[in-house]
């Protein structure tokens, strides 16, 4: 259910105590071939990067993560995923299962360009919807979208029907789609989207001339 919403103003730029900042580490990188949140971008490991921008728009920020160990020097609140085997569509159930907040911003570790701007613009979108969600040229960023407590019973029936496309839910609940050209006013080349899959990507972004943004 697609919702049109109204301009609103930009919120402040203190950290957002009514929304919670989730960050979903559960993947297998099966194939990068070793758990790339720790591979470096521009020397900085990716779940740092990633969780310096989250830090600096959330005051709570969580770590969604079947291997706790590996990120206790991060000193964050972290959840296995209540529902194992699922990818991302868990990951999110679990998020909202266990933040007191009424509604998180999920993404992924592997993130390395977010724009805190473009998210804070996200979170002045809201209103009373359910999700917003990036929608670029026909694709939804699904791993970069806000969504409200609301949506639990809609993910649990996803899950249990057997489908775990994260957007196949969403005809249920109210949605307020980021267009291509809202982003691009934030981020005109569209890199908070970019993640990091193979060693491949990775060597490429590393190359001196390819000037990499500090975290």
């Amino acid at each position: 259910m697609s919702v049109e919403s109204k301009d609103f103003e930009p919120i402040s730029l203190s950290p957002v105590t009514t929304v919670a900042g989730v960050v979903l580490a559960g993947g297998r990188s099966s194939r990068y071939g070793a758990n790339k949140a720790f591979v470096k971008v521009g020397g900085t490991p990716l779940i740092e990067r990633t969780l310096a921008v989250m830090k600096s728009v959330f005051q709570r920020v969580v770590l969604i993560t079947n291997t706790p160990s590996a990120y206790t020097h991060l000193d964050l609140p972290m959840y296995q995923d209540l529902i194992k085997g699922l990818g991302p569509v868990g990951g999110i159930f679990t998020g909202l299962s266990v933040i007191p907040e009424k509604t998180g911003f999920f993404v992924a570790c592997d993130m390395p360009f977010l724009n805190p701007a473009l998210i804070r613009y996200m979170l002045s979108l809201q209103g009373d919807v359910d999700v917003v969600v990036p929608r670029i040229d026909g694709k939804i960023e699904a791993l970069h979208a806000l969504y409200a407590r609301r949506c639990l019973s809609e993910i649990e029936k996803l899950i249990h029907s057997g489908i775990f496309q994260v957007f196949r839910f969403f005809p249920e609940v109210s949605v307020r789609y980021v267009s291509g050209d809202e982003v691009r006013k934030f981020d005109p080349h569209l890199t908070s989207f970019f993640n990091i899959n193979r060693p491949e990507e990775l060597d490429k972004l590393n190359r001196p001339r390819n000037p990499i943004p500090a975290p």
